[in-house]
């Protein structure tokens, strides 16, 4: 079924998905992925159906079928966070009516969204990401920046190599993404205390690519640590992950 499509805050064109009726989720999905790779490929958007959700997916500007800008001037920092506002405003979804989910990349998004009081969900679970990922992310972002700048040049058995090979799988325009990553600021982690409703913390048992989950499921207020198999990448594929989500947000 083909994306609905809406304007953000400043007219780029973003596609969202819907699967299944009832209590809206919204999923924010990972860097270089989209909709379509995190939530529906793998089943976990049928899950939440299934559970009684109904699963509102963005694909951030620069991924999957929404535009992707190549001026600067859509870039301003806090891009994505804005883009969540939009997406939530053209559902008219109210405070405490609707759950926030993000992995990774949309992790951080969630994360930095709840914690300016942007958006006030009533069930709020960070998936794939840990402290470094939110107060580091500079040097997280350096990693991918030169993803992009050494494309051509990266070669197996380079630590960046399998990030390189998901970009081009996704034929994300790499200008645009280079621009996005600069939109992005490191994450004071004195907001958490802000993060107040229950919070679940999702994390593959072999993922370190953000640093620990269970450290920052302790900052959290009320937060519980939910470990599901895989790697950062891997864990995403797996039904564990969906199951835990729905799980959680039927609780």
């Amino acid at each position: 079924m083909a994306p609905e499509r809406f304007a953000s805050f400043d007219g780029t064109e973003l596609a969202v998905h819907t699967v299944g009726d009832g209590r809206p989720v919204v999923l924010l999905h990972g860097l270089f992925s989209s909709a379509q790779m995190n939530w529906i490929k793998w089943g976990h958007a049928e899950r939440l159906a299934a559970a009684g959700f109904r699963a509102i997916m963005l694909d951030f500007r620069v991924h999957g079928e929404s535009d992707a800008p190549l001026e600067a001037s859509a870039y301003p920092t806090g891009v994505l966070v804005r883009d969540v506002a939009a997406l939530a405003e053209h559902f008219a979804l109210e405070p405490g009516a609707f759950d926030l989910v993000g992995f990774s990349l949309g992790a951080r998004t969630a994360v930095h969204t709840v914690a300016h009081g942007v958006l006030e969900p009533q069930r709020l679970a960070i998936c794939g990401m840990g402290m470094e990922g939110l107060a580091g992310w500079a040097r997280r972002a350096d990693f991918f920046k030169r993803v992009i700048d050494e494309f051509d040049t990266i070669r197996p058995g380079d630590p960046a190599y399998a990030a390189r090979t998901f970009l081009k799988s996704q034929g994300v325009d790499r200008i645009a993404a280079r621009l996005l990553l600069d939109a992005m600021d490191d994450f004071d982690l004195a907001r958490l205390a802000n993060i107040t409703m229950p919070t679940a913390v999702i994390c593959g048992d072999e993922d370190r690519d953000n640093g620990s989950a269970e450290d920052l499921a302790a900052l959290l207020p009320d937060a519980r640590y939910t470990e599901v198999p895989g790697t950062h990448m891997g864990s995403v594929t797996k039904p564990e992950l969906g199951s835990a989500i729905a799980g959680f947000l039927a609780a």
